[in-house]
Formats: C-alpha cells, sequence, structure tokens
C-alpha cells in the first residue's frame, strides 16, 4: 500500500492521538480532499509549524461556529473535524503562511490540552460505518443520476473528473469525492462530516445536488430569458428607427395608416355574423395600438385576415332538378343504386322545403369502388362546390379543430380551411377515409369530429383558432371508409351509413367499357376509332388479371394495354385499327395472374362445392372428406378460423344425432377418423356459411353417395339440422355462375336478398331456398334407383311431409 492510498481502516485501531489544530473559517475539509489554505493567525502558523516537525505531519482541522471570530475558544471550534496531513508549506512575503493538506479519516475532539503557542487537542478516529449491498445500489444509483444531471448543466467539471467518480466503488470515497465538487454552504458539509449514519449522509448529498441542480436550471432560465428580451427589444428599436428615417429621407407617406384603413373598411364591407365583426372591430383596434413590427401585430392582423376571407353567408345555388341530377349521377357511376337513391331523395325534400339540415352520409367499402368520386358527383349533380380532406393518419385533434392563438403558428383546423378554399358555406364536403384516424397524447380527432358531424349542433362549430362560432348546417358531409368498425361507435351513430359492396363481374364490365377504356384510350393520345376491346377480351382483364371489390386495378391494366397499343402503333401504321380480343390480352399482359374456381370434372364422393365471400367478390369454395379406420380422430385443415372450425364441429354433431335417419353405423365416430380439407391453404377461411356445405360432405363420405357437382350451396347449420342466413348472397351466386353452376341452395330467410341478384343470372342458375338439412341432402346427394341415404322409416316420414322439405327434384330420381 502507498502512501497516498490510506483508508480508515489503517486507522481504525489506532488508539487517542495528540495533535495540533487548526481552526477553520467558511471551510470544511473532507478526508481524501486535497486543498489549499492560506493561514494568517498566529495560533494557526504555529499548529502549522508544529505537524511539519512530527514525523507523520498530521493536525487536525475543524470548523469555527462563528467565523467571525478572531481567536475562538474551545467552545467555538466544532467537536467532530478531520485529520488531515501537512503536503507542503510556503512563508510569503506578507507574513502568511499557504499550506496544502489531505483530509486522512474524521476524528472527534475528546479535550483541548493547555498550549500557549497553538491550539492542542486529543481526538480519536471516527469508524466509518457500512450499508448493505442493495442500499449501497440504490444510493449509488441515485446520486451517480444526480451528479450527470448537475454535470450537463454544469460545464466547468471536467470528464477526467466525472469518470473517475463513476468508477468509484466505495459509498464513503463517492460521498467525499463529489461533495467536494461542490460549493455547498459550510453548515451542510459539516452536516456531511459530523452525522454517524451513512445512510442519513448520502441522502443529505442527493438532497444538496438537486438543490443545486434547480438553482442551476432556474439561474439559466432567467439569464436566457433576459438576454432574449433585451436582444429582441434592441433589435425592433433600432430597425424601427431605421424605418423612420428612411421614410424621412424619401419623403413617403405612412402606408401603414392606410393599410390599417382598407382593413377596417374590409370588415365595415363583409357580411359577418355579429359575433365575428364584434371580434374583427376589437381586434383592429388591439392593432392600431401596435407596433407595426411586432410579432404580435403579425398574429392580429392574421387573424383579422381569417375573419374577413371566410364565407360567412356565401353560398351556392343548388340545383333540385333531380331529372338532371339523376342524369350525371348516372353518367359518373354505374350501378351504386342505393347512394344515388338517398341523394336524389335529399333533392327532392330540399326543392320542396327551403331550409333542411345537411344529411351525413358515410359510404362503406372497400377500396377502388368509388365511394370518393361519388361525393364528386353528387358536388356536380347539385351544382355545389366540392371540398376535400383527407382523415387518413390523423392524429392531432387540432387538425379538425385549430390551434388556439396562444401558440406560434397556430391556424385554423382544416375543417375551416377547406371552406376558405370553396369561398361558399354550403360545399359537398368529403371527409375521407375517416376509419384511418387514431390518437395520441394530443388528442382524439375522432372525438372532434363529433361536433362536426352532428346536425343538432354543427350549426354553432367553435374553431380553437377563430374562437367564434360558425355555421356549419348547410354543409352536406360525406364521409367514406372501408371498414365500419374501425369507426368509434358514437361516430357511427352520427352518421347514416350506406354500404357500397363490390362490384361484380357484370358491373366491371360496364364500367371499363363504358367509362375506362375510352378515358385510357383519350390519356394515352389513342382514337377510338382505331382501338377496340372486345367483350371477351374485358371479361378476360377482369378475371384472369384483376381480384378488386373495385376497378383500380382493372384501369391500370387497360391503360398497360394502350400504352402497348400505342407504341406498336408509333412504329407500324398510324392509321391501323388494333383489335383487342380475349387471346390477344395475354400478349400484351403476359400469363394470367389469377384463376377462378370451376365447376368440378365429375360427380365425387366427399367433395362439395360451397360458396364463399371475399372483399374482391365471391368464390366457389370446394369441401373435401375422407374417413379412415381409426379412433375417431377430427381433423380439420385449410387455414381456417375458428367460427369454421366450430361449423364443421357443429356438422358432425347434427351427423351424429341422425344415424337412426341415415343408413350410417352409429359408432362411426369411434371407428374412424375424419378429415375435412378445403384446398387454398395459405388463403385464410372464416365464417360460418360453409356449414351445410360441410354437412353434406361428412354425409356422403359415410353414405359412399356422390355430391352432386352442379349443386353449390350455402348456408349455417344448426345442431337440429336448420339452415340460418348468411351474408353476400349476390356476389356468391355470380360466382356460382361465373364458375358454370346449374343449381344453388341458399337459405330460406335469404330469399329477400334475391331482388338484388341480375336477371340475366337468374335466368340461367336455379336458386333453391331451404330450411332444414334433409332438403339440402334430397338436392345434393346423388342416388340411384331404390338407393336413398336415408333409413326406410325415414324415407317414409319425408315423404309424408313433403310440403316442409320440399319435392325431390326429378334429376335425383333417376
Amino acid at each position: 500500500m502507498t502512501e497516498d492510498s490510506y483508508t480508515y481502516d489503517d486507522y481504525a485501531g489506532a488508539s487517542e492521538m495528540r495533535l495540533p489544530l487548526l481552526p477553520l473559517r467558511d471551510v470544511v475539509v473532507f478526508p481524501q480532499m486535497i486543498s489549499p489554505l492560506f493561514i494568517g493567525r498566529t495560533k494557526s502558523i504555529n499548529a502549522i509549524s508544529e505537524s511539519m516537525h512530527q514525523e507523520d505531519k498530521y493536525i487536525v482541522l475543524a470548523t469555527q461556529s462563528d467565523p467571525g471570530k478572531e481567536n475562538p475558544s474551545d467552545k467555538d471550534i466544532k467537536n467532530i473535524g478531520t485529520v488531515a496531513k501537512v503536503l507542503q508549506m510556503l512563508r510569503l512575503p506578507d507574513g502568511t503562511v499557504k499550506t496544502v493538506v489531505e483530509g486522512k479519516f474524521r476524528a472527534r475532539i475528546y479535550r483541548f490540552n493547555h498550549n500557549e503557542s497553538f491550539f492542542e487537542v486529543t481526538v480519536a478516529p471516527l469508524e466509518e460505518p457500512t450499508i448493505g449491498p442493495n442500499e449501497k445500489e440504490a444510493f449509488f444509483r441515485n446520486i451517480l443520476q444526480a451528479f450527470e444531471e448537475y454535470t450537463e448543466l454544469n460545464k466547468n467539471i471536467s470528464k477526467e473528473t466525472v469518470e473517475n467518480i463513476h468508477s468509484i466503488t466505495d459509498p464513503v470515497q463517492l460521498l467525499y469525492t463529489i461533495a467536494g465538487q461542490f460549493s455547498f454552504k459550510t453548515k451542510d458539509n459539516q452536516k456531511l462530516l459530523e452525522t454517524i449514519s451513512l445512510e442519513e449522509r448520502l441522502s443529505k448529498l442527493i438532497q444538496l445536488i438537486n438543490d443545486e441542480v434547480v438553482i442551476l436550471k432556474t439561474d439559466q432560465k432567467i439569464k436566457g430569458r433576459i438576454k432574449s428580451q433585451m436582444e429582441q427589444s434592441q433589435k425592433n428599436y433600432y430597425l424601427n428607427e431605421q424605418m423612420r428615417a428612411i421614410k424621412k429621407e424619401m419623403g413617403a407617406d405612412d402606408s401603414e395608416g392606410d393599410d390599417l384603413k382598407e382593413l377596417e373598411k374590409r370588415i365595415k364591407k363583409k357580411k359577418m355574423s355579429k359575433e365575428a365583426a364584434a371580434k374583427a372591430r376589437q381586434e383592429l383596434k388591439k392593432l392600431k395600438m401596435m407596433t407595426p413590427m411586432s410579432a404580435e401585430a403579425t398574429v392580429v392582423r392574421n387573424y383579422i385576415e381569417w375573419l374577413i376571407s371566410l364565407p360567412w353567408y356565401s353560398k351556392s345555388k343548388i340545383n333540385t332538378d333531380i331529372e338532371n341530377a339523376e342524369q350525371i349521377l348516372d353518367e359518373d357511376h354505374h350501378g351504386l343504386k342505393r347512394p344515388k337513391e338517398r341523394i336524389l331523395e335529399y333533392l327532392a325534400v330540399q326543392s320542396l322545403i327551403k331550409k333542411i339540415k345537411g344529411p351525413i352520409l358515410c359510404l362503406v367499402g372497400p377500396p377502388g369502388v368509388g365511394k370518393t368520386s361519388v361525393a364528386k358527383s353528387v358536388a356536380r349533380a347539385t351544382g355545389r362546390e366540392f371540398a376535400r380532406l383527407s382523415l387518413g393518419g390523423v392524429r392531432d385533434e387540432a387538425e379538425i379543430r385549430g390551434h388556439r392563438r396562444t401558440y406560434i403558428g397556430a391556424m385554423p383546423g382544416k375543417i375551416i380551411q377547406s371552406l376558405r378554399k370553396a369561398n361558399v358555406n354550403n360545399p359537398v364536403f368529403c371527409l375521407d377515409e375517416v376509419d384511418k384516424m387514431s390518437m395520441d397524447f394530443r388528442g382524439d380527432p375522432s372525438a372532434a369530429l363529433l361536433e362536426v358531424l352532428d346536425p343538432e349542433q354543427n350549426f354553432s362549430f367553435n374553431d380553437h383558432y377563430l374562437d367564434v362560432e360558425y355555421d356549419l348546417s348547410d354543409v352536406l358531409f360525406i364521409t367514406t371508409a372501408n371498414t365500419l368498425p374501425d369507426i368509434p361507435l358514437p361516430l357511427q351513430d352520427r352518421m347514416e351509413i350506406i354500404r357500397l359492396p363490390g362490384y361484380t363481374e357484370i358491373e366491371k364490365y360496364h364500367i371499363a367499357n363504358d367509362f375506362l377504356v375510352p378515358k385510357q384510350i383519350r390519356q394515352n393520345g389513342l382514337d377510338k376509332d382505331h382501338v377496340k376491346f372486345s367483350e371477351n377480351a374485358l371479361f378476360a382483364i377482369i378475371r384472369d388479371y384483376t381480384r378488386e371489390a373495385g376497378v383500380r386495378n382493372l384501369e391500370r391494366e387497360i391503360a398497360s394495354i394502350c400504352r402497348k397499343i400505342a407504341r406498336a402503333i408509333l412504329k407500324a401504321d398510324p392509321e391501323k385499327t388494333v383489335r383487342v380480343t380475349a387471346k390477344s390480352v395475354e400478349k400484351y399482359l403476359g400469363p394470367p395472374q389469377y384463376r377462378f374456381s370451376q365447376i368440378e370434372s365429375k360427380d365425387q364422393v366427399g367433395i362439395v362445392t360451397g360458396l364463399a365471400w371475399t372483399q374482391f367478390g365471391g368464390e366457389l369454395l370446394s369441401i373435401e372428406s375422407v374417413i379412415m379406420s381409426g379412433k375417431g380422430e377430427f381433423n380439420v385443415t385449410g387455414k381456417l378460423g375458428d367460427v369454421m372450425k366450430e361449423s364443421a364441429k357443429a356438422a358432425i354433431s347434427y351427423v351424429r344425432s341422425r344415424t337412426d335417419q341415415f343408413k350410417i353405423d352409429q359408432k362411426f365416430h369411434e371407428k374412424y377418423d375424419f378429415h375435412i380439407h378445403v384446398p387454398e391453404g395459405a388463403t385464410p377461411k372464416d365464417g360460418p356459411s360453409a356449414g351445410i356445405a360441410m354437412c353434406v360432405s361428412i354425409i356422403s363420405a359415410l353414405t359412399k353417395l356422390p355430391v352432386d357437382r352442379n349443386v353449390a350451396m350455402t348456408g349455417e347449420i344448426t345442431l337440429r339440422g336448420r339452415i340460418l342466413p348468411i351474408g353476400g348472397l349476390k356476389e356468391k351466386i355470380l360466382a356460382a355462375h361465373r364458375g358454370g353452376i346449374k343449381q344453388v341452395l341458399i337459405p330460406k330467410e335469404n330469399e329477400k336478398d334475391l331482388k338484388e341478384i341480375p336477371q340475366s343470372v337468374a335466368k340461367q342458375v336455379k336458386i333453391v331456398p331451404v330450411e332444414h338439412m334433409d332438403e339440402v341432402v334430397q338436392h345434393a346427394i346423388i342416388v340411384k334407383e331404390g338407393e336413398s341415404p336415408y333409413t326406410e322409416q325415414h324415407q317414409q316420414f319425408l315423404a309424408e311431409t313433403t310440403d316442409t322439405a320440399g319435392p325431390v327434384p326429378a334429376s335425383l330420381k333417376h
């Protein structure tokens, strides 16, 4: 151990020591701390001299209670101090002494010994208590964290000092080292030195450091504020003086006064609400008293400009000609019967009643079905201006209601900004992607929309920036969304929901033929007489190259063909007519990207054609069942959702409950393993509508009787064999028609939806409503003469209840 590495342990066993004492004024020297001292009192100089003559050069450093006393007595000196070693002593010309001491350990003064030349005391070392490892770790973390915060504010502490402090592992050493870096009050330093409990000393150190941090932060804040105010005031004064001098030299008039007069004229001329007009006059009065170049004057002027520029009472003349509106809507969109009907109803009421609250319509549907373009068509049909606000990704409530003027760069919300652009207070306002909003610490924009979209409240909409009421009741709001569950329920309650289902193939064909093809021919610089798309070509593009509910990708594929034709025409004959057929589509677009399910090639056991709905339309869903010798295990595969798996379990439970009516072994569930599979396993599938198809597949596999490949079915099954209604009937029947299906079994309760089926499809597909699984089995299972999936007793029962089950089709009696 070197001389410089002493710790308390070196002195723990030491007995009482007689040492000279040096009284200190306004300073406390800690152990392990090197400190320079300047000494002028005779007794103190004698004490230093005495210690220099000793072998270990020790001296006791204790603080005076009253630093003003020149000749302190025994009672004026603290009884706990530091035993230090004198490292250096230098006599100065003025008779004073400069010395450098190094604190070694704490000591308690037990008595003062009589000595006329200097203070001499008898001391004993104070033991340094220890703390547990958990308390040590907690104190270390808190002390170092507070010290790091202090060093960030006080740049005078060197990096080397910080690194040395971080390398300390002893809590006592950490206490003395960090305390030596601060200029704490003498009484606080003495408290850190004389307190016996180490926990109390460390807690006191944390408190003192945190107090220093607060003082530094406050000091910097005050200095920064004063400096900023002084710089801004000096800058404004200097610039204003320059402006006055320049204007005086040029003999120019005070244009600022003219601007304020012009602003006052505009306020008087503008037709505003009483509240807005009073607010504008009040702000103008305030502006007149301000320095023109001040920042506050700019804020007030911008506010007045916003009030003047808003369309408080400007309106578009609404076209109430229903026939003209209907013609415009039909020109712009094919289908979309329900939205068109609702708009025409509104126009009819508008023509009868001069004042009607604008309806809040919410168009919900998959991407690309024309929700936003419907809003544009409504504006064109009614003769209104059109305003659009995309809400996708909006997280801040201020986007809707604006920022208060206390913020720098504050502006009104997007609602008011859009009305200013439209320059009328009754536009068609499209709030796009209302289901894509989210919320964070800045607020919930969907909550702000509750006032905007409530006809009972929006006549007094209050934007945070304007801080005056604005009437939105004349605005025709149309919102759009892809999915309804993502819209908060209170917001849904304020809107009239109109669903836009995906287009059918036939509707897509008409849209492509009537709108998209002419548009792309025109946009690609072609002549409609030189480019012809056949009907089969359009159907080939729709079926083989797109899979969507809307028509966006369809338009892209048509545009791609038109570009390739334009390039080919430039290379060959510009006058050449190009006819696009189903065969030539592959030449332009490459191999087909998608395939649609087709009818099976033959009737098979255990294979049933179900019907599924997707957001891109309907699909044929092949369901396969096999049975194998085993112990009754039941497997369902094909990436099925929980609801679909439960439908499969319900189906097999129904079959087990009817074994006495079917020609099925009652203990089949103990002898065989079952496996139901729905092909295209990478595609997620869910929903209850495949229940009856899975049930027929299981019955076919158990009875070894094939299923009619020309029959497709959809419906939810109960444990008692009842058939419950399903959704997406229109898309499913269109998928069956496209796949070559001749007969479709649907739930009886879905008969009301058959009016949506196109007549051309209804004539080619036989639609059979069913209420019970008995009817489904009779229509789907193919039997030969004398065969039946049922027992003789149940066949007799079905024959007696033909009114309930329905007649057996002739095709099944062969």
